[in-house]
């Protein structure tokens, strides 16, 4: 079966995707909506670098719901618009069209999103009869599969740890650098990334849905953060870090769960983010280089590196390939399944099926 495909935007995520969506053989890319005024009825090949594909941009939501498409893969960043990419995702699981989105990270696990925000989803795929699924690789496969993977193999599990160790100074998203994560701001600003909450609402979906795969309950979520100094001027290209501001960061979500002792952190969540592989020297370090690290303290103890690398050679674009490739390659799983909110528990195992060259 072929299943027809509306791609919503061509940023970072939306470049990658629109180009899986149209190489992929059981998949049919019918419809392109874009932001900008410029783009609209240009040939989405074309915008994402590849060759024309017959398909016109366009900004008519109307008209692209109107092509009936099994599903909508929406790529839009929501980290500043939530509600907006909410109402978006509602209005197209209403007119019976599947959604898969790596944008309101949250929803990678449902059941972490507080209810009043969840609900018009969740009313939307009831009207719908339609199903959403998010995920990307991080929060995504590298963080809420993979340890699920390795605990499946488990005598007894005492705790997970997930890491991001990577290198952002190819990460070409000015706005998420600087203004949301706080590169190159004064070591004591408040980015949104570290006002209190923040982390554990992005990234608290990821310990919800490992502390369900185990069975367990989290009772807390704590937050600590520490950032340390360029130690000099540094031009990314894209924007420029000066010596003496943000240049390293590292975080922690733990997921605290009560033991019979008392509550402890045993599902912990951390980022290791450097703007040079020189800094922070005596933080984690990767393996070779920027990647993710899953490490399981049981019986067995497992520590999963996990190294990625783009066909131009970049490993942030690799993370952007794989963010698109995790929720692009589960496309006919999503259009399958009951209706409602998805996680990775409700999936099958979703493979590179069709992606062989």
């Amino acid at each position: 079966m072929t299943y027809r495909v509306v791609q919503w935007s061509t940023g970072n995520v939306g470049t990658h995707a629109t180009r899986l969506i149209a190489g992929h053989p059981d998949l049919e890319l019918v419809g392109l909506w874009v932001h900008s005024a410029d783009k609209v009825g240009r040939d989405a090949g074309e915008l994402v670098g590849i060759e024309p594909l017959g398909v016109a941009a366009t900004d008519d939501v109307d008209a692209l719901l109107a092509l009936r498409p099994d599903c909508v893969c929406y790529t839009a960043t929501a980290d500043l618009r939530p509600a907006e990419a909410i109402a978006d995702m509602a209005r197209i699981l209403t007119a019976g069209v599947n959604v898969v989105s790596s944008s309101v990270v949250p929803l990678i696990y449902p059941g972490h999103v507080a209810l009043d925000m969840r609900r018009p989803l969740e009313d939307a795929c009831i009207a719908g009869g339609t199903s959403a699924f998010t995920s990307g690789i991080d929060p995504g496969f590298a963080n809420d599969l993979l340890p699920l993977v390795l605990t499946g193999t488990c005598e007894y599990v005492e705790s997970v740890r997930v890491m991001e160790i990577v290198n952002y100074n190819t990460y070409a998203q000015p706005e998420v650098l600087f203004g949301t994560m706080g590169f190159g701001q004064a070591l004591d600003a408040t980015p949104l990334l570290l006002v209190p909450g923040v982390l554990s609402f992005a990234w608290g979906g990821v310990l919800e849905a490992i502390a369900a795969g185990l069975g367990v309950e989290i009772v807390e979520m704590r937050e600590v953060h520490e950032r340390l100094p360029a130690p000099e001027r540094l031009d990314l290209g894209f924007g420029v870090v000066e010596a003496g501001t943000t240049g390293a960061l590292r975080f922690e979500v733990q997921a605290m769960v009560d033991t019979g002792d008392g509550p402890e952190p045993r599902i912990v969540l951390e980022h290791v983010t450097r703007l040079d592989d020189t800094y922070a020297p005596d933080w984690p370090q990767p393996v070779g280089h920027s990647g993710y690290r899953v490490v399981v303290t049981g019986n067995p103890n497992y520590t999963l590196d996990l190294q990625m690398m783009g066909d131009d050679g970049d490993h942030n674009t690799a993370g952007l390939a794989g963010t698109a490739g995790r929720i692009v390659n589960a496309i006919p799983a999503v259009c399958e399944a009951a209706p409602g909110l998805l996680s990775v528990l409700d999936l099958p195992l979703v493979s590179g099926r069709g992606t062989m060259r």
